[in-house]
């Protein structure tokens, strides 16, 4: 049993990181060269990624829907063709208007195909004992961004964007489906009341629960877009040379990987909710560990932010499987990826004005006390006792 867990968090692990790495990674490398192309301004073609975002949390729900009733094998299945597709429709764009309808699909393709359907996939097969798969899948994910900023940077030059794309949707149909294909086994079937456990019966407590979680989710992803965006902007308007602000950015995906090593080895020693209310809280120290100053103060930051960001990914399988147990949890992680990517998508453009005239300094602290609040959401929740 403890073999076929590894290898479902191996597979799914290199599942995301393909996924992940030819989807949400994609922009960074190919929104200056399509700009320029199609004659288009950076906000026009980045504003179809955020479109895409929005369309994703649209079909979150319904995607889980059908997984807690069907299994996660086909929505994984149907997530590669589906991404696949959008990648060619954007391979051979003409203008803006197929740009976004490429964008639209590839929306649609990373609800059913990103870590919410790997979950969902994992809890089925392994109900409560998913944790430690989760895990995995996290940590080889990781590396996502890791593997495919540097990748697809090389391949650009060499390819164009164009194709980049076609090389893409084909590594998704020619590596990602055969794999999912055939390591992947089926779900075993669910009577239709355990699988719409999620639609109805939801009692005070645990709509409460869901609020709390969801306000969590949200308001730390939105805090985590924000950074994002402008992370090497911000590094350096803390005096940080440009070689010492690519080193520091460049730390945070180990930080990442550290924390969800560090939340595997420490396990079942720790409970469940002390170990996410102490990730959430690393990313409020790590910006007060900036206070000081200089390139040592920033590298302690990232691994820290790092560390807390890897922690929260792990926990958004987690915590909903342990608090309202596996019946409807597919659909419960719809639901709560829906606030979530909507933040993302709406962080870059809400805060936009407040970067142009805040200090980069001002700008950690005030997401750093952002994220103390909502590290306070996890404070009143309780994991399943039956």
């Amino acid at each position: 049993m403890a073999a076929s867990r590894f290898r479902l968090g191996a597979v799914l692990g290199i599942n995301q990181t393909l996924s992940w790495g030819m989807t949400f990674y994609l922009p960074a490398i190919v929104a200056g060269p399509v700009g320029k192309s199609l004659d288009q301004s950076g906000l026009h073609i980045l504003g179809a990624f955020s479109w895409s975002l929005l369309v994703a949390g649209a079909c979150a729900p319904k995607v889980g829907r059908w997984i807690d009733r069907h299994g996660g094998r086909g929505a994984l299945l149907a997530s590669i063709l589906v991404i696949a597709t959008g990648q060619a429709v954007l391979a051979f764009t003409p203008n803006l208007t197929v740009w976004y309808c490429g964008w639209t699909i590839i929306g649609a393709g990373m609800a059913m195909g990103l870590y919410d359907a790997a979950f969902a996939t994992v809890g089925g097969l392994l109900g409560q004992e998913a944790g430690p798969s989760i895990t995995g899948i996290t940590l080889v994910a990781g590396f996502s961004s890791t593997v495919f900023w540097p990748l697809g940077a090389a391949l650009i030059g060499a390819l164009h964007w164009r194709g980049l794309l076609l090389t893409y949707a084909g590594l998704m149909l020619a590596v990602n489906l055969p794999m999912v294909w055939l390591l992947i086994p089926h779900a075993p079937p669910r009577p239709h009341a355990a699988a719409a456990a999620g639609d109805a019966g939801r009692s005070p407590t645990e709509w409460r629960a869901m609020v709390l979680l969801s306000g969590f989710f949200a308001l730390r992803w939105f805090i985590t877009s924000v950074i994002a965006v402008d992370v090497l902007a911000l590094l350096r308007g803390i005096d940080l040379t440009p070689a010492q602000a690519v080193g520091v950015a460049a730390s945070i995906g180990p930080g990442q990987v550290a924390g969800r090593l560090l939340e595997y080895a420490i396990g079942p020693r720790i409970g469940l909710l002390t170990k996410a209310r102490i990730g959430a809280l690393l990313f409020p120290i790590g910006a007060c560990a900036l206070l000081p100053g200089g390139p040592y103060a920033a590298a302690t930051f990232a691994l820290l932010y790092g560390m807390s960001n890897g922690i929260m990914t792990i926990n958004r399988g987690t915590l909903p499987l342990a608090i309202f147990g596996p019946a409807g949890y597919a659909q419960r992680l719809g639901w709560l990826a829906v606030p979530v990517l909507l933040a993302q998508a709406a962080a870059p453009t809400v805060t936009a004005p407040l970067l142009g005239v805040l200090p980069a300094l001002d700008v950690f602290l005030l997401c750093g006390a952002a994220a103390t609040v909502a590290a306070t959401f996890l404070l009143p929740l309780r994991l399943r006792t039956n």
